[in-house]
């Protein structure tokens, strides 16, 4: 899990860049994880859920290009940095 706040003026383009991620996930259909990303409602937070699957040979979200284009101008786009950490499922419904 990662959250961040987008500098308010770059959190639109900040969205425009994970959209192009779903896009091409949703063009290669990669194996092994699944991925999601909420704006929050102060509309400058975001945060990123990666959660792997146990399959023989997953893929990699860093080899899409699109989430590599995404990453390597997201320190530029933010007031407060990416924190990443690890977390642990407890529940879930689909």
């Amino acid at each position: 899990m990662v959250r961040y706040q987008a500098k308010p003026e770059r959190a639109d383009e900040n969205q425009r860049l994970i959209e192009a991620v779903f896009e091409e996930l949703h063009d290669r259909e990669p194996e092994g994880f699944t991925y999601k990303v909420f704006r929050l409602d102060d509309g400058v937070s975001f945060i990123h859920v990666a959660i792997e699957h146990d399959v023989d040979a997953p893929e990699s979200l860093q080899a899409v290009p699109a989430f590599q284009a995404f990453v390597a101008g997201v320190e530029d786009r933010c007031e407060v940095p990416p924190l990443a950490m690890g977390a642990t499922i407890v529940g879930g419904y689909r």
